[in-house]
């Protein structure tokens, strides 16, 4: 079966009108690529640019791109309150390096009047790993996918400087980085598992959307 991905919504096949309903936040970055792994967990998957397609979904993913554009845009389409307030009232959300840093209640490095949606109890640094050239691969062990590692890539993503009383750890670099977090209907990556073909933390976000459904 193949998937496709139309402009307003993705499905996964007949039985994506029993799967949970997710948006992917469409401003800029990489949504696509989330809304077809999201697809193909049989999710009925939207684009959401709108406060009334947000109204619409279960769950939300933020994808990876540009944090202070996505924050712009966000403000531009009237999304970032209703963001903001859809968090507070329990709606999962997944971040992905931009996402994560969109879910973070601080940012050390924002450029200048560059807000957050926050939520999670956490600070992080932008661009912690360098330029995009130097992007790189490794494993990393968490408990909560299971035994296997996780392979992660790393694209100018940003990095946990420290983790608040409300926040869990989830997974950390050799030298003790803080990679991925989650605290209670929110889960955020450093990395992409979008794109490398490792769906289990897509798994795990949609095991809470199906709780809180």
């Amino acid at each position: 079966m193949t998937t496709t991905l139309r402009e307003e919504s993705v499905g996964a096949g007949e039985s994506a009108a029993a799967g949970p309903r997710v948006g992917v936040l469409a401003l800029q970055g990489d949504f696509r690529e989330h809304a077809l792994v999201l697809a193909s967990l049989g999710a009925e998957v939207s684009l959401v640019r709108r406060p009334e397609e947000l109204e619409a979904v279960d769950g939300l993913v933020i994808p990876g791109g540009e944090s202070s554009v996505i924050d712009k845009l966000s403000r531009t389409f009237g999304l970032a309150e209703p963001l903001r307030a859809a968090i507070a009232g329990g709606l999962p959300v997944y971040g992905t390096c931009a996402g994560l840093i969109m879910l973070a209640d601080r940012v050390l490095d924002g450029i200048a009047g560059q807000e957050t949606l926050g939520g999670l109890d956490v600070v992080v640094r932008r661009n912690a790993f360098g330029s995009q050239n130097q992007s790189f691969e490794t494993e990393l062990e968490v408990p909560a996918l299971g035994a296997t590692p996780v392979r992660a890539v790393f694209i100018r993503g940003p990095v946990v400087e420290s983790v608040g009383a409300a926040a869990t750890p989830l997974a950390r670099l050799d030298d003790g980085r803080v990679v991925a977090v989650e605290q209670g209907n929110l889960l955020g990556t450093s990395f992409h598992p979008e794109i490398t073909g490792e769906h289990r933390f897509h798994e795990y976000f949609l095991s809470k959307v199906r709780a809180r459904r």
